[in-house]
């Protein structure tokens, strides 16, 4: 038997140095038995290669001495030797026991420069090609890198882009590139059609989508270009809108765009399907899984029969349920809703059955796309790792999550089969979006200390590509002036922990007061998710007062603030807050609500306890019209916990709290107008937003209509001898107005007109406020 092998090698090898050649078209046929069995080689020759060091050859074949190879393995040399770009030709032959590559090197690129290019800089365009100075010069390469500018200027309106290149060659056999852009004129989307729509109107669905018809501002945020892909993104939020409103069979027939050659603009038409609208039916659930008790699972149900059909209703419902099995130990249990349509009545009857499904576990999560944000910020939104069982649930929550960062313009995750039949691989494609912005706010006083003033702030999301979000803030006013600086890591020693931190420093010169007031401080923070809707904050506040001023024109209370200072609070909080906003910057839909405790006594100034809270309901009042009303309200009160409060202390409202009054604009007062807060408040506002007739809905601007009230009493500072207190009973004060309120493109910006129509005599008033919008 060994001497039959040994024959067989001799043959073998003897075939494979007299007629074995491989190129870059293919690989010579083995004569005889498989190289595999005796093809041996005892060293590795390099020919040709100057620039490349023959060691780098040699690390790119998968040939080794001494080791077996086969056909196989010449094959695949070849191909990584052509993939390193350095080599316009390949050869492998053997000769005598050696393995002889012959190679002919590409040209080094010596420079790469761009010309023409004003839209977009070089440092940009460096960074799409991929051709690159002492790199290998590739006419495949820079083909691609071609395609990749002209994508670059498409996706800025610019699709009639030409680019050539010219290849000038200097010594040595290396190459200068250029790139010339050609930038042509800018394409821009001036219509937008809807056709078969009856329910909503093209207005109402085109503030839907992301596409925008170009406008004033489109300069600034480039939604007026037409692009494929977001056109497809577009169909797919026309989807959840109509699932989301009762249109179970909407469908998006087509998406199409015409380009006006002559005026360089595209018309987009959008052909929709809406079919009849749905209300829930009877809802059920279903098990077949031993140990799960349906009637238990009822209560997670988070519609009603009779309520118009909700996908998200349907998801939420799934996700709930797939988290209660989960728990309860059935890993591979499965969701799965049964839609039962009865087209007579327009009702969706909804069974959710509990099955087992199979066991399948992840054996890797692929992540694909991302060029700026970090693996582990994609990966730390999955309940499920390498290793653990697989559910579809968990994974289709982990994707609103990833949608829900605001990092990604697209996200879509997708499952292969893995190396067993019960191994499943989760692919994850996302595409990083811009995440910083620029914002600007503002507001005006008629009061004391009035005046204009304005706040800029630089905001990143996703610094770094690491998750973490920073925020740097400075503030000028004609007696004012405010900087702020936030950090917060998301998740905090690898748990779903939200650490952070604020410092801050404000400057306050109230002429009219005759006073000033400074404070700057920190506060160390930790958020902990409790539910998906429901989380808890933990903080450290260290704050430093000073007050400067002139004492014969103030009361006591201030004359001791300004003798004491610099005065220290040292507290700790912490708050629960509830959050079911179907979006952050203009909500159609939910609740947020917050309840805070905070004692001071840590040392410092201070000692109380505070306890306040505050809550705000959304609800679409006319769906078509897009009219949005809002109620909300806030509380809180004060204890004292030892000896007297000072002006610091106390609660202090204003135009923040009551639009149509000035900071501490009410509440109790010393006689001679000094301001000094509240141990007690109430709060309440409704208001109405709609979009403004005669202007297009993707403009971003709304008016809004609202009334607010409330009222500050009780004290607990001190005043001096011959000193009096005003206003420390519960009057009510009210106000009604008018907003103006644009999603800018340097963030929400809001202008309010307010008019006091309860108050007191010796309230203040402030009827302009400008500044940032917020849900609260």
């Amino acid at each position: 038997m060994k001497a039959g092998s040994r024959f067989l090698n001799a043959v073998s090898a003897f075939a494979l140095s007299a007629s074995m050649v491989a190129t870059g078209t293919g690989v010579g046929v083995f004569a005889g038995t498989s190289v595999a069995q005796a093809a041996v080689i005892n060293r590795v020759e390099v020919r040709g290669a100057t620039r490349v060091s023959a060691d780098t050859v040699r690390a790119n074949i998968t040939i080794v001495p001494g080791k077996n190879f086969s056909n196989a393995d010449i094959d695949a040399s070849v191909k990584r030797l052509y993939a390193t770009g350095y080599f316009s030709d390949v050869s492998i032959n053997v000769a005598g026991g050696t393995l002889v590559v012959t190679v002919s090197e590409n040209q080094l690129v010596n420079q790469v420069v761009f010309n023409g290019n004003r839209k977009i800089k070089d440092d940009k365009l460096q960074g799409l090609v991929r051709t690159q100075p002492l790199g290998p010069y590739s006419e495949a390469t820079v083909e691609s890198d071609i395609q990749a500018i002209k994508g670059a200027y498409a996706a800025i309106g610019r699709s009639d882009v030409t680019v050539t290149t010219q290849v000038v060659p200097i010594a040595e056999g290396r190459v200068n590139i250029a790139f010339v852009i050609n930038e042509g004129e800018r394409t821009k989307i001036s219509q937008i059609n809807f056709v078969g729509n009856e329910a909503y109107s093209d207005g109402r669905l085109q503030s839907v989508i992301a596409t925008k018809e170009s406008g004033i501002f489109s300069f600034l945020t480039r939604k007026d270009v037409y692009n494929p892909d977001k056109l497809r993104a577009d169909e797919e939020l026309l989807r959840q809108f109509y699932y989301n409103r009762g249109y179970a069979d909407f469908q998006v027939i087509s998406s199409d765009a015409t380009l006006n050659e002559e005026t360089n603009e595209y018309t987009v038409t959008i052909t929709v399907e809406e079919g009849p609208r749905y209300d829930f039916g009877a809802v059920n659930v279903e098990s077949t899984v031993e140990g799960v008790d349906a009637e238990e699972l009822k209560g997670l149900i988070q519609s009603r029969e009779g309520s118009v059909y909700k996908a998200k209703d349907v998801q939420d419902t799934m996700s709930e349920i797939s988290k209660r099995v989960a728990s309860e130990g059935y890993p591979f249990a499965r969701v799965t809703p049964r839609g039962n349509r009865d087209l007579a009545n327009h009702t969706i009857a909804v069974d959710y059955l509990v099955d087992q499904g199979e066991r399948a576990y992840v054996e890797r999560i692929e992540i694909r796309g991302n060029t700026r944000t970090r693996d582990y910020v994609i990966r730390r939104e999955f309940d499920v790792g390498e290793g653990d069982a697989f559910n579809q649930e968990m994974i289709a929550r982990a994707k609103r999550r990833l949608e829900a960062l605001g990092y990604f313009s697209s996200v879509n995750i997708s499952t292969q089969p893995g190396s067993a039949a019960d191994r499943v691989v989760i692919v994850v494609d996302v595409q990083d979006q811009s995440t910083g912005s620029f914002g600007i706010g503002g507001g005006y006083s008629a009061g004391s200390g009035g005046g204009f003033l304005v706040e800029a702030s630089i905001e990143e999301k996703n610094f770094l590509g690491r998750g973490q979000y920073i925020r740097l803030a400075a503030g000028k006013g004609e007696d004012s002036q405010t900087y702020n600086v936030s950090f917060t890591e998301p998740y905090f020693l690898g748990y779903r922990l939200a650490a952070g931190f604020d410092l801050f420093k404000n400057e306050n010169d109230f002429d009219d007061d005759h006073y000033s007031y400074n404070d700057q401080g920190f506060s160390l923070r930790v958020t902990a998710p409790i539910t998906e809707a429901l989380s808890t904050t933990l903080r450290y506040n260290y704050t430093e007062f000073e007050y400067f001023g002139d004492k014969d024109e103030l009361s006591t209370p201030y004359d001791r603030a300004i003798d004491g200072s610099p005065w220290t609070r040292s507290s700790v909080s912490q708050s629960i807050t509830y959050n079911t906003l179907d979006d952050a910057q203009l909500p159609h839909e939910g609740i947020l609500a917050s309840v805070t405790q905070e004692f001071a006594g840590l040392g410092g100034s201070s000692d109380f306890y505070k306890l306040t809270g505050k809550a705000k309901w959304y609800y679409t009042v006319n769906d078509e019209a897009d009219i949005i009303a809002s109620l909300g309200g806030s509380a809180g009160h004060l204890f004292k916990t030892s000896g007297s409060m000072e002006v610091f202390d106390q609660f202090q409202l204003g135009s923040n709290d009551i639009r149509g009054f000035e900071r501490n604009g009410l509440g109790p007062r010393v006689n001679n107008g000094d301001a000094l807060g509240g141990t007690t408040y109430f709060t309440a506002s409704a208001e109405t937003s709609f979009p403004l007739p005669g202007i297009p809905r993707d403009s971003g601007f709304r008016g809004a209509l609202f009334v607010d009230a409330g009222t500050l009493y009780g004290n607990d500072v001190a005043v001096g001898p011959g000193e009096s207190v005003r206003g420390e009973d519960a009057s009510l004060r009210a106000s009604v107005g008018v907003g103006l309120i644009w999603a800018s493109p340097f963030g929400p910006l809001r202008v309010d007109y307010a008019v006091p129509v309860a108050k007191e005599d010796f309230d203040e008033i402030q009827n302009f406020k400008f500044g940032i919008n917020s849900s609260f």
